[in-house]
């Protein structure tokens, strides 16, 4: 793995510990992020629970700082925001703290 990769996969364990306030089912794979919340129902048959995968890489139009990004490659939040990155996803997973 490389130091970008490295880097990438870092700041997605940070957004991963910062996830489980949100009751948030979560798994690393490789150097993205799956994020499913299991109290919540899907938007149809194929979709059962809302989910996504997270990925971290560096944004261009934003002098090449790191990002967190959506599976369908929407910017989440700058990656140094881990905070606020999780409040974003667990609002579009429809997720609850406590």
């Amino acid at each position: 793995m490389g130091q970008v990769d490295t880097q990438a996969c870092a700041l997605l364990a940070a957004l991963n510990n910062r996830l489980e306030v949100y009751r948030l089912d979560t798994v690393l794979e490789g150097c993205s992020l799956v994020v499913l919340n299991p109290h919540a129902i899907g938007c149809c048959e194929q979709v059962h629970r809302p989910a996504d995968r997270i990925t971290c890489r560096r944004r261009g139009d934003d002098g090449g700082r790191w990002w967190f990004w959506t599976s369908w490659g929407q910017p989440i939040a700058e990656a140094d925001r881990v905070v606020d990155a999780a409040v974003i996803i667990a609002g579009y997973l429809r997720a609850s703290s406590g």
